[in-house]
């Protein structure tokens, strides 16, 4: 008997209790919320917004605030120092390193010892819980699991504390059990030299049985690209040949797709879309047919949610799960076991569903690129065009910028349309400015960047002389409030302004 076939009845306990989902859905996430207030009573943050008094909902979302980083970060940082109880009990030994805000080049999110239990494993366990039940013949376990991670350091030099990718504190922190079907190594698997450790993973992985991999979508890519490498094959079901499954998040997979196609050609291949975060594990796809994610209402987090509409005013309507609707978008709010409370996470979704509740990432809250995990804001942007012009003295009058998709090379890079009001004397140093700064000022930009081994060397392509008053005109959009879109994670708006400006548009790199 395989080992999958003996594992398979515990994830199908699991199976029959996600069905409660569709009919249980406010009653799951109220006793969420109930156990929230009840463990984190005693903490500074639950003693100030009198947690052992709050029984219900209604009071929760009369007494305690929507937050943003900013207003947590002072609590995070005294419980990165080592204080106990300010927004869970206890103390929190790791942190996961998220790109920045307005202000700071990294944001950490605490990640509690419970919140790794009941959120990010439990996350993990229901993939393939509900991959198991959608395929009968599956031989998962009876190979390894290709699983990728980040890397960490210490947290301010406290023991045993943590600060890193949340991959690596949960490759960290994993039952040693799970060790004996994936790979690479630990040692491996936490190195923080991606070319290094991409070198040893494919060589590692090359013999051995790989069933699965779990990853984010462009670094998986750069990793069997080095094994075709390595190994001398064309595809990789050549080198694996009972490979299954890919359990993707992290970036949109629809730009990956079709490289994946090319690399893998095995009928039976599956790919699986997880929405997992680091400040939390949301949602699965849990019909392969439907591109929609189940939304995972009975882990350690309790969800609100701002109609987009509503977003940018003082006072903006907050509504519960159970007060949504179909169609509409909006901004995610969640409360956790790592002591977020009230916390936007920056995402926006829109639901296809309510019983059960299922949805799909509609974008960001704010202007991004995050094609490729680099997750690029507007304010980046313009800190680094500043920085360019300063040192350039070049004068910016518009820009637009974009993504270029991965090549069958594993090339990618992000492409900038920009019209100066006065343009450097050479633009290749402007460009050089812009790469270097964003990289200072946001990590994940930084760590894409890493040796050109995900992302390559930003572009910039020259606007003529009222190139973007065109664009806007041409959308009826002159004047006015309306405004040039500055970043964007797909191709539609910089494709139609190359096309005003007479430049060939570049869907690859």
């Amino acid at each position: 008997m395989s080992i999958t076939t003996l594992l398979k009845p515990y994830f199908s306990k699991r199976f029959r209790e996600i069905g409660r989902y569709a009919n249980g859905a406010e009653d799951i996430q109220r006793s969420v919320l109930t156990s929230l207030l009840g463990r984190a009573e005693d903490t500074e943050w639950g003693r100030h917004y009198n947690y052992a008094a709050t029984k219900d909902y209604e009071r929760f979302a009369a007494t305690v605030p929507i937050n943003t980083y900013e207003e947590l970060k002072g609590y995070i940082d005294r419980m990165r120092h080592g204080e106990s109880d300010v927004l869970w009990p206890g103390k929190v030994k790791w942190y996961a390193k998220s790109s920045g805000t307005t202000n700071d080049k990294s944001k950490f999110i605490p990640v509690s010892a419970a919140g790794l239990k009941d959120t990010h494993y439990a996350g993990g366990q229901d993939a393939i819980s509900l991959y198991l039940h959608n395929t009968p013949g599956s031989k998962l376990f009876d190979g390894r699991a290709l699983i990728l991670g980040g890397s960490h350091a210490p947290n301010y030099n406290l023991p045993h504390s943590l600060v890193g990718d949340l991959s690596a504190i949960l490759i960290e922190n994993i039952n040693p059990l799970v060790n004996i079907v994936r790979t690479p190594p630990k040692q491996v698997a936490l190195l923080s030299d991606f070319e290094e450790k991409r070198d040893r993973i494919a060589h590692i992985a090359a013999r051995q049985n790989v069933t699965n991999l779990s990853g984010v979508p462009s670094w998986m890519m750069a990793v069997l690209n080095r094994v075709l490498e390595v190994t001398g094959k064309t595809y990789i079901d050549e080198v694996w040949p009972n490979l299954e499954v890919f359990f993707h998040g992290g970036v949109a997979f629809t730009p990956y797709r079709e490289q994946y196609n090319r690399l893998i050609r095995s009928p039976r291949m599956k790919y699986m879309e997880t929405y997992n975060a680091s400040e939390g594990f949301f949602g699965l796809q849990n019909d392969p047919t439907d591109p929609a994610m189940l939304l995972m209402i009975d882990y350690g987090v309790f969800y609100e949610f701002i109609p987009l509409e509503e977003l940018d005013k003082p006072n903006p309507q907050v509504v519960p799960l159970w007060g949504v609707e179909t169609g509409r978008n909006y901004a995610i709010v969640i409360s956790t076991t790592c002591g977020l409370w009230r916390y936007q996470i920056g995402d926006t979704i829109r639901f296809t569903s309510t019983k059960p509740y299922k949805f799909v990432i509609s974008g960001r809250t704010k202007s991004f690129i995050n094609a490729f995990g680099e997750e690029l804001i507007v304010d980046n942007a313009e800190k680094g065009l500043a920085r360019a012009c300063q040192e350039t003295g070049a004068i910016v009058a518009e820009y637009t910028a974009a993504p270029v998709f991965m090549n069958a090379e594993g090339r990618c890079r992000h492409q900038w349309v920009v019209e100066f009001e006065k343009a450097p004397a050479d633009l290749a140093r402007f460009a050089d400015i812009l790469d270097r700064t964003l990289q200072e000022i946001n990590s994940d930009y930084e760590a894409k960047r890493y040796k050109d081994l995900t992302l390559q060397h930003l572009e910039i392509i020259p606007a003529r002389q009222g190139l973007f008053n065109d664009w806007l005109k041409s959308r009826g959009k002159l004047g006015g409030q309306h405004k040039v879109p500055r970043l964007a994670n797909n191709r539609e708006i910089i494709d139609q302004v190359l096309a005003l400006n007479g430049t060939p548009a570049s869907a690859e790199a």
